[in-house]
């Protein structure tokens, strides 16, 4: 893990490999962004112009690299784009920093170490660059034995945080706390899923809980007979990996209020007998990202010592076709009691998700929030990028949008229409998991939204788009498991420790 330090040095005295500045756009011309005035005047006030010289034109995602001059102890400067410089006395907004920051950590992989001298004006900016420079240095290598391969960037210095400051302190303990959890769901998601089956899945979060002093309970697959899980078991009995169903929990002495959080878990999803397509197989690995980002939130809040309670459901499964495997036209007893009509065992995450959130129902929590790779619809209408919310309240919808938005996170509020519930009808079970084929993400939202405790406040996100990127990195965000909705669901468990929601 990229270690993350707050220096006093001045960005001309500080020994390092590497010396990150931010270049922007005043109208035409191009500046250097504040935080780097000593670098810049080791150019002779000529930074910008030297930069503009070798093609720079400030646009975000941006990065320049050029030899320092003497009056460095840097050998190298990286500039990186920031877009619009802001009003005069104003910060860059932190979701700039954060990709500023995470397109130079990734730019100088193979670097040992990197001062950030990016415009730092409060805690909230220390916190930015910290977070998207710990996320830009993410790599993937568990399985890679290439001795020549470059090493993720080692050690991260901000210029500017004050160090004895206690809320830049507090700012840069919280974004590598979150950050390494993001890292630890991006980790998950990553891992081949001949790995990481559902026991192997739970194996980790008991580990986890170990370190952390969480409780953890895992039902297997006897357990869960036992208990009547007929979703989790309905979707898992194809496959020689039997499921799981792992309850997780932080819970604080001060705690006022709890928050449930329910992922799903389909550690490898074929589609069961109802298969794949060819093309549309090779990265379902990742229908596990649910379960992994309600993991690493349950133990981000831990780390970060929040007053809040938060339970951790991962509805844990492997969707595989063979003789035992459950087949269009069978009929589910779920844990609610409730029966399901299958009409299409790939659309499995449902299925699981409802057995989980009837158990989480149980211990009758202020909120539950689930979240999941649940429909190919959802990024038809919102894109690779962008996670959709639903919700039975819809103050409750809106703030979780707005706190995606301010940690960074693109989502849309997505709604559930009543018309759409007719479509679930079955001739045979009290409902299918399968309705209209227009508005399919929301028809998934309302049947989730069946097995929801009743007078409990609940979430739906579905984050089948922005949980796993096949593109090029960008910013800070990798290729392979982004690990999306972390960031969202701690800022919502401090909210709620606060009392705000």
């Amino acid at each position: 893990m990229t270690a993350l330090t707050l220096s006093t040095a001045g960005a001309a005295t500080l020994r390092a490999d590497a010396l990150v500045v931010g270049l922007a756009k005043s109208g035409k011309a191009l500046v250097v962004a504040p935080g780097a005035e000593a670098v810049d005047k080791a150019f002779d006030g000529r930074l910008a112009a030297v930069l503009e010289t070798l093609g720079a034109s400030g646009a975000e995602g941006e990065a320049t690299k050029l030899p320092s001059p003497a009056g460095l102890k840097a050998p190298v400067v990286l500039a990186v784009g920031l877009g619009a410089a802001p009003e005069d006395g104003e910060s860059f907004d932190a979701e700039t920093l954060r990709r500023a920051a995470g397109t130079a950590a990734r730019t100088l992989t193979g670097t040992k170490k990197a001062a950030f001298a990016l415009p730092i004006l409060a805690a909230e900016d220390a916190a930015a660059v910290a977070e998207g420079a710990l996320l830009g240095a993410y790599a993937y290598t568990a399985y890679q034995e290439n001795a020549d391969a470059k090493k993720p960037l080692a050690e991260v210095a901000l210029l500017g945080a004050k160090p004895r400051d206690k809320a830049y302190k507090a700012a840069a303990e919280r974004a590598q706390a979150v950050a390494e959890e993001i890292n630890r769901a991006r980790d998950l998601i990553n891992q081949p899923p001949n790995d990481l089956t559902p026991a192997a899945f739970a194996a980790a979060a008991q580990a986890a809980g170990k370190e952390h002093g969480l409780k953890v309970q895992v039902l297997d697959e006897k357990a869960l007979t036992k208990g009547g899980f007929g979703g989790i078991l309905g979707v898992g009995v194809g496959s020689v990996n039997p499921p799981r169903l792992v309850r997780i929990a932080y819970t604080h002495p001060k705690a006022e209020k709890t928050l449930a959080l329910v992922g799903k878990g389909i550690t490898y999803d074929s589609g069961g007998i109802s298969l794949k397509p060819a093309g549309h197989n090779e990265t379902m690995k990742c229908d596990m990202s649910g379960a992994a980002a309600v993991f690493s939130s349950v133990v981000a809040a831990a780390r970060l010592g929040l007053e809040v309670n938060v339970t951790g459901w991962l509805a844990l499964a492997e969707n595989m076709p063979s003789g035992s495997a459950t087949r269009p036209g069978d009929v589910l007893r779920m844990y609610s009691g409730k029966t399901v009509e299958v009409l299409n065992t790939d659309a499995e995450g449902r299925l699981v998700l409802a057995d989980a959130l009837t158990k989480a129902s149980e211990e009758h929590p202020d909120a539950i929030v689930d979240v999941a790779t649940l429909t190919g619809a959802m990024v038809l209408a919102l894109g690779n990028r962008t996670f959709g919310i639903m919700a039975n309240d819809d103050d409750y919808r809106t703030a979780i949008h707005e706190i995606a938005d301010e940690v960074g996170e693109q989502s849309w509020p997505m709604p559930l229409p009543a018309d759409l519930r007719k479509g679930m009808d079955s001739p045979t079970a009290d409902i299918a998991n399968m309705g209209e084929r227009m508005g399919g993400g929301l028809v998934a939202g309302l049947f989730l939204q069946e097995f929801v405790g009743e007078g409990i406040t609940w979430a739906h996100l579905d984050i089948a788009g922005p949980a796993f990127h096949e593109g090029a990195p960008y910013g800070y965000t990798p290729k392979g498991g982004t690990g999306s909705s972390v960031r969202t669901l701690v800022k919502l468990a401090e909210r709620t420790a606060a009392g705000e929601l």
